[in-house]
Formats: C-alpha cells, sequence, structure tokens
C-alpha cells in the first residue's frame, strides 16, 4: 500500500471503568485522580490516564496507518482536557511527511471526544519495517 500525505486513519472507542482499572493494574498507577469514585475537585470525576488515551494512537498506528510492522522513534502529546469515564474518543493519525528512502512517516496524532474537541495533540515519527 502506497502511503501519500494528507492520508488518514482513525479508529474509536467508548471509555471504560474496566479500561482504567487494567491501565491501573499494569502500570501501577492509582492515582486518586483516575481510581476515586467520589467527585474529585478539579475534575469532577475521574479522569482517564493521559497515556491510556495515548494508546489509541498507538493503536491506529500499528493497525492502520502505516500499520504492521511500524515502530515509533518518537512522540509528542499535549493533553489539553480531560477524559472520563463514559467519554466516547476518536483517535486519528494524519500524514504530514514522507522520507520514502528509510519509510520514516511524521504524523499528526489527535484525539477528539465525543463534543469534537481536541483533547490530545501532538506529532509522531515512525518507521515502517
Amino acid at each position: 500500500m502506497e502511503i501519500l500525505i494528507g492520508q488518514t486513519a482513525s479508529v474509536t472507542q467508548t471509555m471504560t471503568a474496566n479500561d482504567v482499572n487494567t491501565f491501573a493494574a499494569l502500570s501501577g498507577d492509582y492515582s486518586v485522580l483516575h481510581m476515586d469514585s467520589m467527585s474529585h475537585p478539579v475534575f469532577g470525576a475521574p479522569i482517564y490516564h493521559g497515556f491510556l488515551v495515548g494508546s489509541l494512537i498507538s493503536r491506529v498506528i500499528g493497525m492502520n496507518l502505516p500499520g504492521p510492522g511500524t515502530v515509533y522513534l518518537s512522540q509528542s502529546m499535549k493533553f489539553l482536557k480531560p477524559v472520563y469515564i463514559g467519554d466516547q474518543v476518536t483517535a486519528q493519525v494524519e500524514v504530514i511527511g514522507i522520507r520514502p528512502e528509510k519509510a520514516i512517516y511524521t504524523l499528526r496524532t489527535t484525539v477528539h471526544n465525543q463534543n469534537h474537541e481536541l483533547v490530545l495533540d501532538g506529532e509522531a515519527v515512525v518507521k515502517l519495517f
């Protein structure tokens, strides 16, 4: 498959409490910001782990664009808004640069919530083997 500038791929997922619990068990991050069922004074409710939200980008990159055989060289992420349990988010990657001689791609990486608000913005550089 030829990969072109401007090409996009995305995945949409509804965020669940089970996701948070599983990620906490894997990462060891049991911060009250993520785990406390009581309303939090800053966010109003438990929020998703930022890297759990970011992992959806990895899913798009590894499975869709560029796809299987892709490895990260770098990833920047700016967390702009919290993601809550029950939110439906869409992670998207867009090809913004290509080094065809090395199969290296620069991707804009974004995550929007169900209200079309940008919750994560970033850039990835990946290599397809």
